[in-house]
């Protein structure tokens, strides 16, 4: 257990590190937003390319902190139901929704991504619009996110597993663990 507690920290730190870079990219897109509305009101031009940046900085962003948000517990719940709850039994839904549910749809997105993530790559697929960018970035982030989703799941499930084993103390804050 303790090889694998050592695997679930490396996975949360590279998922933190990722959430802390990836939401530069929310400064970014504002930035492209603004500039872009600033440049098509007083100039009265504008550009695909500028709109598609935009959209793929958000997709970027949404892809990519995925994980980070399923390592800070920040994801949707129905707090209704699971307040009702006890710890355990929240920490055993938590271990059999990440096996059953989460683990399956993750593989099958990231099987199905890659081929279309590399076609699109040795295509060199771009935009219908004219002006439009390269469309293999933003099929890269989706096989991104659900890898990085994939390996933050795996170390959720190893933390599960050893609170309910006696393994390992409640994280001290959402996400950490010792």
């Amino acid at each position: 257990m303790l090889m694998l507690l050592s695997l679930s920290r490396g996975i949360d730190r590279f998922t933190r590190f990722m959430g802390y870079h990836v939401r530069w990219l929310i400064l970014a897109a504002v930035i492209v937003s603004a500039g872009n509305a600033i440049i098509r009101k007083v100039f009265d031009h504008s550009s695909n390319a500028w709109l598609e940046l935009q959209w793929l900085l958000f997709g970027a962003v949404f892809m990519l902190a995925g994980a980070y948000t399923l390592q800070r517990n920040a994801h949707v719940r129905i707090d209704a139901l699971s307040n009702r709850f006890s710890k355990r039994t929240r920490d055993i839904i938590d271990l059999v929704c990440h096996l059953l549910m989460l683990a399956p749809f993750c593989l099958v997105l990231i099987w199905l991504s890659v081929p279309f993530f590399f076609n699109s790559f040795i295509e060199n697929e771009s935009s219908a619009n004219a002006g439009g960018l390269a469309v293999w970035p933003a099929k890269l982030f989706i096989l991104a996110g659900f890898s990085l989703l994939f390996l933050q799941m795996i170390s959720e499930t190893i933390k599960r597993a050893a609170i309910l084993t006696g393994a390992m103390d409640e994280p001290t804050r959402e996400g950490q663990h010792s």
